[in-house]
């Protein structure tokens, strides 16, 4: 079965024909045979094509099938898999897979179970265990499920974008906000559009209707160069890899592609798939590089799941932030600075308050406010390691014939700080927080409302601390985020992400502070997701990724453990031994992470109905006739000495008028005065999704403002 492909599959499979009938629970299915394709418009590239994907399938049969007999000749000893609840099973070491496990303890798990995990290691179901092990299952309900789902119908993305259009495809993968999946290739001059859309859904649809089973081999970097060898994307990433880095290679039907894994079982798992959004993308992010076509997905393993989502995907588009935020007049963005927000007034308004949130926060906690300059010499940035690792997304210029460069984060800048005099292991922890602006040099295709910026503010600090004081520092930071996302209503989890292939420092020093942060996790409470190799180049990380209203993940906060800014700027204090110097552990941390993206992110997730405390607007005062105009003015005083945010429609407009105005604009309180009113001193209060009102003196309604501010209501 591994080795089933004829010369006569391979001619099948590089054919182009998509007019075969298409399950219906595909999206779309039933007019898929109605829509012409596209790659009419586009003749593919047929020479590469019938060169590629023979060659490739013949180097996979090869390498699999030597691969094969190996397997058969190693020792098939009795192995002992310890299931999570304790149940041992028995197997045998190098034939056993973790679907004959799925199998034997039901027919339904095996037919939903997507990958697993052995000794904490994810693996593909089909691949044989090596000895006595830990083993879990994973199904689309879970995390690992759902993003291997995702990650393999990308490869069935690509499958499809390579057959109908010849592309050369470069890289595939599940995306970071756990909402699909996309594959990027190079089509020369094609731009794709929601036009080809069908095409290709009808070649997803294909693949899956073959059942085709993810297979996977391992291969030397001369293998890989030889069996890529016309894929220039493909060559580049094999080159960059690691002596010692194994490197894996994965098919599914006529796709032989390079991926570490691991996959779910085969395609037809897929049952529900669709194109999203096609876009333009530079190959590793550098505008200096190829112009790519981005194409996004989703899928599920049934129809009904795949219905939910886009009916979301519809309701979020009412709550888009650039709509609300031009409904309510908060900000907008110019193409004479592309990537950089204006801030309205009313806009400031929330800006303010969310950094001014944060500094209260910072007094109580023992932070120190410092200011720092936005622009620095390139040695700087040699020195801290962003010149080789960052200098792409930095905005450079040359003054008086010496580089500089404008700051894409705050850490560089503090280690000068921290080093301008003589410390003493007294002073420390120091925690220094900079709201200073910040600009990186994102691709133009990258750049999404808020969201996806050039210049921004973040409530960025940095704190120094001995290696003793980390875990509480960590702990304290965990404590601080929980607070304010609390506050948010949002709710959120904790990875931590390991080592990355590219990194500074020794092996120890990573391997120390991963455990830091481990036993600071342990001590915090909070459940820990493991996501290995996407750690920073110098140090691991927790990232904290919030669960809105509409329960769309969005990675904002950030913590980091950094050994090796010290180390490079050579960090010293004073230990307790005068005659000793002591190196400072230093901690990256934000907690909004960029003001914009969380403006962003809380506009959508009050559906732009602000709560009043940060509201831009607070309260309306509405006459209900000119004679009650002059009242209306002195309660708008009132309010407004009182330090809230107050209008007054004074215009001729009935009052019904008013108030519905007044409730469209998302005023959390409208105040109606009268001539009783007037005479009594009160207001009559209406709130802005309520219909009832009531009666308020000045003096209690101006308390109320007060408790609500006080507790972030």
């Amino acid at each position: 079965m591994l080795l089933r492909l004829t010369a006569r599959s391979i001619r099948r499979y590089t054919s182009s024909s998509t007019s075969s009938p298409l399950p219906a629970l595909f999206s779309s299915a039933s007019s898929f045979c109605t829509v012409p394709s596209m790659a009419a418009n586009h003749p593919k590239d047929e020479a590469y094509l019938s060169a590629v994907i023979p060659k490739r399938i013949r180097l996979f049969e090869q390498i699999q099938a030597n691969q094969l007999e190996n397997l058969k000749s190693m020792p098939h000893d009795p192995i002992k898999i310890t299931l999570p609840d304790g149940n041992v099973k028995e197997g045998k070491k190098w034939e056993t897979t973790p679907m004959d496990i799925a199998a034997q303890i039901s027919k339904g798990l095996a037919n939903s179970a997507l990958i697993s995990a052995v000794n904490d290691v994810l693996w593909d179901m089909s691949r044989p265990l090596e000895g006595d092990c830990k083993l879990e299952l994973f199904k689309f309900d879970s995390d690992k499920g759902r993003d291997t789902l995702w990650h393999s119908s990308a490869h069935i993305l690509g499958q499809a974008l390579e057959q109908e259009y010849g592309c050369q495809l470069c890289i595939g993968p599940c995306t970071t906000r756990g909402e699909g999946f996309y594959y990027d290739g190079f089509y020369g001059d094609l731009g794709l559009s929601d036009n080809h859309f069908p095409s290709i859904e009808a070649g997803a649809a294909k693949a899956a209707k073959e059942a085709q089973p993810f297979e996977r081999i391992e291969v030397t970097k001369d293998q890989a160069l030889e069996m890529f060898s016309e894929n220039n994307f493909k060559v580049e990433i094999i080159n960059d890899l690691p002596a010692d880095k194994t490197i894996t290679v994965y098919r599914c039907g006529p796709l032989v592609d390079l991926c570490r894994g691991p996959h779910i079982p085969n395609t037809s798992f897929v049952k529900a798939f669709k194109c999203l959004r096609a876009s333009s993308a530079y190959w590793r992010g550098s505008k200096d590089r190829e112009s790519l076509q981005r194409v996004y997905g989703i899928s599920y393993p049934d129809q009904k799941q795949l219905k939910k989502y886009l009916q979301f995907l519809e309701e979020a588009k009412k709550y888009d932030h650039r709509l609300l935020g031009q409904k309510q007049e908060l900000f907008f963005s110019h193409h004479l600075s592309p990537g950089s927000y204006f801030f309205l007034p009313l806009g400031t308004r929330v800006y303010n308050k969310l950094m001014d949130f944060i500094k209260k926060q910072y007094w109580q906690r023992g932070y120190t406010e410092v200011i720092s300059p936005n622009m620095y010499n390139m040695s700087l940035w040699e020195t801290s390691g962003h010149a080789d690792n960052y200098k792409d997304n930095m905005f450079t210029f040359d003054i008086e014939k010496q580089e500089f460069g404008l700051k894409p984060m705050n850490c560089p800048g503090h280690c000068l700080i921290f080093q301008h005099r003589v410390r003493s292991y007294r002073e420390l922890p120091i925690r220094l927080a900079d709201f200073g602006v910040l600009h990186r040099n994102e691709a133009s295709g990258a750049l999404s409302g808020l969201t996806r910026v050039r210049r921004f503010q973040q409530d960025d600090a940095h704190i120094f601390c001995t290696t003793e004081q980390v875990k509480e520092e960590v702990k304290g930071v965990l404590e601080f985020i929980d607070y304010v996302y609390k506050i948010f209503g949002f709710t959120y989890e904790l990875k931590l992400s390991t080592r990355p292939e590219k990194y500074l420092g020794t092996l120890e020093t990573w391997d120390k502070a991963e455990e830091d942060l481990k036993e600071a996790i342990e001590a915090f409470g909070k459940p820990l997701v493991l996501n290995e190799g996407d750690g920073a180049f110098y140090g691991p990380k927790i990232d904290i990724t919030v669960s809105d209203a509409m329960n769309r993940k969005f990675q904002c906060a950030t913590l980091q453990l950094d050994f090796q800014l010290p180390e490079r700027f050579k960090l010293e204090y004073a230990a307790e031994d005068e005659a000793k110097r002591g190196r400072p552990v230093m901690i990256h941390r934000a907690v909004l992470g960029s003001v914009e993206r969380m403006f962003a992110i809380l506009l959508e997730h009050y559906k732009g109905k602000w709560p009043f405390w940060i509201s831009p607007r607070q309260a309306i005062v509405c006459p209900i006739s000119e004679k009650s105009q002059k009242y209306a003015e002195k309660v708008q005083k009132q309010i407004h000495d009182a330090g809230f945010y107050v209008d007054a429609d004074l215009t001729d407009r009935k009052i019904d008028k008013k108030v519905r105005e007044a409730q469209l604009a998302q005023y959390n309180y409208i105040l109606v005065v009268g001539e009783t009113e007037a005479a009594t001193g009160q207001v009559s209060v209406r709130l802005r999704d309520s219909a009832a009102h009531s009666v308020k003196s000045i003096e209690d309604l101006l308390e109320e403002f007060k408790s609500k501010t006080a507790e972030f209501v």
